[in-house]
């Protein structure tokens, strides 16, 4: 399919340098499938966006991305993509995308569209062709078919692991019925990567980009973006016991960071200066350091990457200090902005993750009978304080849909319920993603909290959150949203995307103080409450207690001299 080229862009002017909106955005991360359900089946679609754009609005946001929405069997929830330029069924239409589109601009907000380069689905119509061709074909070789090893090639071409457990390699029966080639499936069997060493992988992703484009998106979110090129040779690899699922404490994983990747996202960054309006790209890039990530934002590659090492950083100002001082030293060397993120659809959501008291990797999730569970109430103190401190910091902001009311990962979700392939890969051993993917409550008296007229809903919502309905929240200003709303407003009011942050000394280790701009944050981290300087209170995460900041609480202020 073919869209025409859109001439007119709603933010078709393009910012000097050093001012692009992608530099100091508030983006919201809306799972489709999980934010709102026009047609009563229990599975979100883009009308359902649509309706509630207005709230998004009223919260704040600048952008919105959206997680994958296109033609897929929905193996691995819509990243197994199985046409990339159409809006699979579940969803919508093309039209019910563009009259999204066109509603979101129409309010200012600008969208995201994601992106899956890594791999496809087995559906796809490339990897069907790759079946029924012979070993060396040139359908195969848009894919990572490999001979297998053995004396009858019985053995997988080496010993890589699946990031949702078990090999990730699957053996084909041949056309004749015989045992033949090997292909790689980094993630489910049902999503074979490609191979970006082949050209016309490559001219296809051009294709798919101009596609979005020209309909008008305002940039890309790049799913696995490390993982794009392997090593030549493809050397076996055991990852150490207690590494995370996506590789981001590793070094010299020969699936991902190798240094031809960057040549990929050099050449978008070329095709999207063809497009007015400050077109962005933001990479899923799961590297051990700021430094390293920041490869994929240099002025000619990518425009932001996600800052994991800050997502994993626990509720503890010794630890988050040098994190952020890092981030902001590393994306300022090569011109990027730094983003801050807490929450997303892949990790435990922070108001259950700041409150563990039990490792728990990434990937791996939460569930009845995993041990440390979260403690709810010091969850939601610290996930209201940890928001208040990502607003408050220079650069661009990542806001996963329902954090904004408090929500914590759905734990006692029912082993018949899951749907996440981890879950099934791993035979119940990790609980996997779905904790935080549980559809969001608008409305507290409504079937489904508000999710879906019906009341269906494709995994269970908690009792427990019908108090966090949106309706109830709204008109609170004590609730999460009405948090959220005057952190956003003060952020924009106060221009701290693009300011600048500086240090405060003089408070006690457990305590994080800076200034950004007129703004200044204290967070503390610790168990005593500590003493304020004079101020206006512009916002806080909690009560304060005879002027002094209790435990778990963050405060922006205005200092009297300002």
């Amino acid at each position: 399919m073919s869209s025409p080229h859109i001439a007119e862009h709603p933010f078709a002017l393009t910012s000097r340098p050093g001012a692009e909106w992608w530099r100091s955005a508030v983006i919201y991360q809306i799972y489709p499938r999980s934010f709102a359900d026009s047609t009563g089946d229990g599975i979100g679609d883009l009308p359902g966006v649509t309706a509630h754009l207005d709230d998004l609005v009223q919260l704040g946001v600048d952008a919105v991305w959206l997680s994958p929405f296109q033609r897929s069997p929905q193996k691995d929830a819509g990243y197994d993509v199985a046409d990339y330029c159409d809006v699979d069924p579940l969803f919508g239409t093309l039209s019910d995308f563009d009259t999204m589109l066109h509603a979101a601009h129409e309010r200012g907000i600008r969208i995201i569209v994601d992106l899956v380069p890594n791999h496809s689905s087995d559906q796809h119509e490339w990897f069907q062709q790759a079946l029924a061709a012979a070993p060396g074909s040139a359908e195969r070789a848009r894919y990572m078919f490999r001979d297998g090893t053995g004396e009858n090639g019985e053995l997988p071409p080496n010993n890589w692991e699946s990031v949702f457990g078990g090999p990730a390699w699957t053996r084909v029966t041949e056309a004749d019925g015989t045992p033949g080639q090997w292909y790689l499936h980094l993630f489910d069997t049902s999503q074979p990567d490609f191979d970006w060493s082949n050209e016309e992988v490559r001219e296809e992703f051009r294709r798919i980009l101009r596609f979005w484009l020209d309909r008008g998106v305002d940039g890309f979110r790049v799913d696995v973006a490390h993982g794009l090129i392997k090593k030549p040779g493809l050397p076996d690899y055991v990852p150490p016991a207690d590494a995370d699922s996506m590789g981001g404490g590793e070094r010299d994983v020969p699936y991902w960071g190798q240094p031809a990747v960057h040549d990929v996202y050099r050449d978008w960054h070329v095709l999207l200066e063809e497009y007015a309006g400050d077109r962005a790209l933001c990479a899923e890039a799961w590297r051990p350091t700021a430094d390293e990530t920041a490869l994929w934002v240099r002025p000619d590659e990518m425009h932001q990457a996600f800052n994991f090492p800050y997502l994993e950083t626990a509720w503890d100002a010794e630890a988050l200090r040098p994190v952020i001082a890092e981030s902001l030293r590393a994306y300022s060397a090569v011109g990027a902005p730094t983003t801050w993120v807490l929450s997303n659809h892949d990790v435990v959501r922070h108001a259950s993750r700041l409150a563990l008291t039990a490792e728990n990797p990434q990937g791996h999730g939460i569930g009845p009978r995993s041990p440390g569970k979260p403690i709810a109430d010091v969850g939601l103190r610290r996930a209201r304080a940890a928001s208040s401190v990502m607003l408050a910091l220079p650069g661009s902001a990542y806001i996963f849909q329902g954090e904004e009311l408090g929500l914590p990962e759905a734990v006692d979700l029912p082993d018949a319920a899951r749907q996440d392939p981890t879950w099934f890969r791993t035979a119940g051993e990790r609980y996997g993603r779905d904790g935080c993917r549980v559809p969001v409550p608008w409305n507290s008296q409504a079937p489904a909290y508000g999710f879906s007229p019906t009341g269906e809903s494709w995994l269970p919502q908690p009792a427990s959150w019908g108090v966090l309905a949106r309706d109830l929240q709204v008109d609170d200003p004590s609730s999460t949203l009405s948090l959220y709303r005057a952190l956003l407003a003060a952020r924009r009011e106060h221009r701290l995307g693009a300011g600048t942050l500086e240090w405060v000394d003089g408070y006690p280790a457990h305590v994080l103080a800076f200034r950004n701009g007129d703004v200044t944050v204290i967070a503390n981290t610790g168990s005593e409450a500590i003493g304020l300087p004079r101020g206006t209170v512009i916002a806080a995460s909690g009560e304060l207690t005879d002027g002094a900041l209790p435990a778990d609480t963050a405060i922006w202020l205005v200092s009297a001299e300002s």
